[in-house]
């Protein structure tokens, strides 16, 4: 869900780098997993980032031990994320076909370019493809598939 980037002030707060839109979950949720550990948590976004007090930790010194461990969340403290919205972990291992049927892979891993989100699919040869309504043009959770507008020799 995101990244510790290092302190926020001096009475232990952390900054949070959320990833792939997750800011408004990690700031909604009241327990977070960082590293190893489970902490309650108070947050809130800030500038795209998301600062949190964590309960036991109460000095800067200690917010700057966690710079760089993982955050997350259970899943069940997640909102839905909508009609045509898809938290990136639930498209991970989906596999991805055009509209003539053909496999071009699964997806790896999503990330973001600054422009817009990018999958990046494992397979025969690996491919980036932009998350954008030109190029996906389905997404069924239960088949575990993604239909794009993409030929397989491109």
């Amino acid at each position: 869900m995101g990244r510790v980037a290092g302190s926020y002030g001096v009475r232990g707060w952390v900054k949070v780098i959320p990833g792939g839109g997750a800011g408004q979950g990690l700031a909604a949720a009241k327990r977070w997993w960082v590293g190893e550990r489970e902490y309650r948590v108070a947050a809130r976004m800030h500038s795209g980032t998301v600062v949190a007090e964590l309960e036991g930790v109460a000095s800067r010194e200690e917010a700057l031990k966690l710079k760089g461990a993982q955050v997350s969340i259970e899943r069940a403290a997640l909102a839905d994320p909508g009609e045509g919205h898809y938290y990136h972990a639930d498209l991970v291992g989906l596999e991805v076909v055009n509209g003539k049927g053909e496999s071009l892979g699964n997806v790896k891993r999503l990330f973001s370019n600054g422009a817009q989100d990018v999958m990046e699919l494992s397979g025969d040869r690996e491919r980036l493809l932009p998350w954008v309504p030109a190029v996906v043009k389905e997404v069924d959770l239960q088949k575990r598939q993604v239909t794009v507008e993409w030929e397989a020799d491109w």
